[in-house]
């Protein structure tokens, strides 16, 4: 049997379940959320943390996670619901496709020193600790953009090149044409960061939101090359999509706080768990690799 030559789209990006849709951009999300609580916990045990704390951090870090990336998509791409012909209730319809990874990032950063600070622990062992998963839940989040054929990059004669349905494509004349699948360039991307945060972690023992900020790195580099192929609409500064804009201001200011806080040590065991236990290193258990 030979190969077609090329990535086929799914034909359908939602099932029901009777009434009730099951929508794959959604599920992508919830999976990937679920596998960076699971790697989160994981590292966070390992550490010498307190078992559960990374599922009840979650409970706000993911909410606030997926209400500020909605923010940062419509912000960022107000014409399709604040412009000519733009439906202002449409930017509500999150099931649909549109969450901005910084607004993710940032809004949930915001939630998660909420929960941190309710269970007393800092803020920047908790980002060390899930950095991979939050890499990792990204590569499995991008394949709901293939369900939705969405933010594909330009043609492309690759035997890798994605088919996109007539109706999805940014020019019906382009017939035979198929695509950059930067959903799978991004995704593989995104593995290789989290291989990249656990190796560099378990090499210089990073602590102190040094971890989180080699992912946050190292993710930038990828997502900007990965941007400059997209065709979908955006908004251009100077030539270049916001979105690069965003990648080279986060990166710089990643690179700059690796910097500052070059030789910083690994928090100790006590200081991860909650302050009234954590006035007891002795109950701290001993810290494994992971």
């Amino acid at each position: 049997m030979s190969l077609p030559g090329y990535i086929p789209s799914p034909s359908n990006g939602v099932w029901h379940l009777g009434p009730f849709p099951l929508r794959a951009y959604a599920l992508c999300i919830v999976v990937g959320v679920i596998v960076a609580v699971f790697i989160g916990e994981r590292r966070w045990v390992a550490r010498g943390g307190r078992p559960g704390l990374v599922g009840d951090v979650s409970t706000w870090a993911v909410p606030f996670g997926v209400i500020g990336g909605r923010i940062y998509h419509v912000i960022t791409s107000p014409q399709a619901y604040f412009g000519h012909d733009g439906d202002p209730v449409a930017a509500l319809y999150i099931w649909k496709g549109g969450l901005g990874i910084w607004g993710s990032i940032a809004f949930g950063a915001l939630g998660a020193w909420i929960g941190c600070r309710r269970a007393g622990v800092p803020l920047a062992a908790f980002v060390d600790a899930v950095a991979p998963g939050i890499a990792v839940a990204q590569a499995i989040g991008r394949f709901g953009n293939w369900f939705n054929q969405e933010l594909y990059g330009r043609a492309t004669t690759l035997p890798w090149g994605l088919k996109i349905d007539q109706a999805h494509r940014p020019d019906s004349s382009l017939d035979k044409a198929t695509y950059h699948p930067t959903f799978l360039y991004e995704a593989l991307w995104d593995l290789g960061v989290a291989g990249l945060v656990v190796w560099a972690d378990r090499r210089w023992k990073l602590g102190r939101g040094r971890a989180f900020a080699v992912y946050v790195l190292g993710y930038v580099v990828g997502r900007a090359w990965i941007e400059a192929l997209r065709v979908d609409p955006a908004n251009r500064i100077l030539g270049l999509r916001l979105n690069e804009w965003t990648c080279l201001v986060v990166g710089l200011g990643a690179l700059a706080f690796l910097i500052r806080r070059r030789g910083a040590g690994r928090e100790d065991p006590s200081e991860l768990l909650p302050r009234e236990v954590g006035a007891e290193p002795a109950d701290a258990p001993e810290p494994q690799q992971i």
